[in-house]
């Protein structure tokens, strides 16, 4: 138990600063993180190197790097609904208008997603990478109100996605 705590204080914690800007970045960035991280979970749980990693993190409940980014965006994504988002990222994010009558009309709670010109950069941007993520959430989870519920919903939504067999 100390060594899972002290493993996400100094280990974690590292890993989820600023992982927002590691949204579509080449997998070579993302599998160094990855590796990290199932070090840590392979310490923790005192399992041997050649142990299979998925059911380490399943079992301390750590998302996989690429869904810690997601669940970075997503949360991001759910403060500019709430209102509750910095005015720079709310100045990044437009909600989704269609400009004729569509089944995803009523949905409130889309973003557009910009045209951009460089995929390698352009897709890269928060701008982007954010609505691209958010939109690709079931409706439920998009729309709940409260920030605790949500983030319990998108943790076990990403779960689903990233550790199910």
């Amino acid at each position: 138990m100390v060594l899972r705590t002290l493993c996400s204080w100094f280990c974690i914690v590292k890993l989820d600063y600023c992982n927002a800007l590691l949204s579509e970045c080449p997998l070579y960035i993302t599998n160094k993180l990855q590796k990290v991280q199932n070090a840590a979970a392979r310490l923790v749980l005192k399992a041997r190197k050649s142990d299979h990693v998925k059911p380490l993190l399943r079992t301390l409940h750590w998302l996989p790097i690429q869904a810690r980014i997601d669940y970075k965006l997503c949360t991001l994504c759910h403060s500019f609904f709430s209102q509750t988002a910095p005015v720079y990222l709310s100045d990044m994010l437009n909600v989704y208008i269609p400009s004729r009558q569509l089944r995803s009309s009523s949905d409130s709670r889309m973003l557009r997603i910009p045209h951009v010109r460089t995929k390698a950069f352009g897709h890269r941007s928060f701008s982007y990478a954010a609505p691209k993520i958010w939109n690709s959430l079931p409706y439920d989870i998009r729309h709940i109100d409260s920030t605790p519920s949500f983030k319990a919903a998108l943790k076990t939504h990403l779960f689903k996605i990233y550790l199910d067999p």
